[in-house]
């Protein structure tokens, strides 16, 4: 049996494609960390939806208000809503525009958000109090 060029292609950009893939779903995110408001209000980002969530991992403070603005840049049906679960938190994201969700996180922790069909993730990682 001889192999020939073209299959040595075909299964080498097949292992690039699955390595492509597995980065893209497993590989580890940059966290972004939450802004202080200038009044000591609530820590604050502002969250992209289009295809997934961006930033996609998101770091603030046990025990202090949060404010995530989501802004829906896309019409896909998958996207419609954002749930925090441990929150009992779910909230309709209409599109092209931007939708705050409001919430003090009482315990530390790493806790996921979703969309509606829980195909669209991230993650929110709550710090313990300092003090």
């Amino acid at each position: 049996m001889t192999v020939d060029t073209t299959e040595i292609g075909v299964l080498v950009g097949a292992a690039a494609l699955i390595a492509l893939v597995l980065w893209f779903f497993f590989g580890e995110r940059q966290a972004v960390r939450a802004s202080d408001a200038a009044d000591g209000g609530a820590q604050h980002v502002k969250v992209t939806v289009k295809g997934g969530y961006t930033p996609d991992v998101i770091v603030v403070q046990q025990g202090r208000p949060v404010r995530l603005d989501f802004y829906r840049d896309e019409t896909a049906s998958c996207s419609e809503t954002v749930v925090f679960g441990d929150f009992g938190i779910a909230r309709d994201l209409p599109a092209f525009r931007t939708t705050p969700v409001e919430f003090t996180p009482q315990e530390a922790g790493e806790f996921t958000f979703t969309c509606g069909m829980s195909m669209l993730r991230g993650k929110l990682i709550v710090e313990p109090a300092a003090g």
